[in-house]
């Protein structure tokens, strides 16, 4: 290995670190947040989230793979979140009218009505771990990054 590749691997290596740091940081400050105010993991948050964009037609519904890559966990674990706020009213899991074998998971009213109170919790949280996280040096150009995407996203 070369200086050059070593110089890469390190610059590399400490990017992926600081972008670990950032949403570590924001992750814990959001599911504080949540936790206190609504009862509610982050991962909860955003489950009830990726499912309140479903709607009926192509396309309109998740299989629980899919759910799974949604919130980035793998299938057991999906499941068994999926479980936990089924038994808390707040989705309800059916099967696919045109193939038996799929499973899909559709949010309630209640689930709806959770997401609704909890949503400027969890906005107020990312900002104000963003905001921290801008001051520090480390994290300064990833944070100037979300908030292009952001502006992007918006237009």
């Amino acid at each position: 290995m070369t200086a050059a590749t070593d110089t890469t691997s390190i610059g590399l290596a400490h990017g992926w670190y600081a972008l670990s740091l950032l949403h570590g940081r924001i992750e814990t400050h959001i599911e504080r947040a949540l936790q206190a105010g609504h009862d509610l993991s982050a991962r909860e948050y955003s489950l009830l989230d990726v499912l309140s964009d479903q709607h009926d037609g192509d396309g309109g519904h998740l299989r629980m793979t899919q759910v799974a890559e949604a919130v980035v966990l793998s299938q057991s674990a999906t499941t068994r979140l999926v479980t936990r706020l089924e038994d808390r009213g707040l989705l309800e899991r059916y099967l696919c009218p045109t193939d038996r074998r799929g499973i899909y998971t559709n949010v309630t009213a209640a689930g709806l009505a959770l997401l609704a109170e909890a949503r400027p919790t969890h906005d107020t949280a990312l900002r104000e771990a963003l905001d921290a996280a801008g001051a520090d040096a480390r994290l300064a150009p990833l944070v100037e990054t979300v908030e292009r995407i952001n502006q992007t996203s918006a237009e």
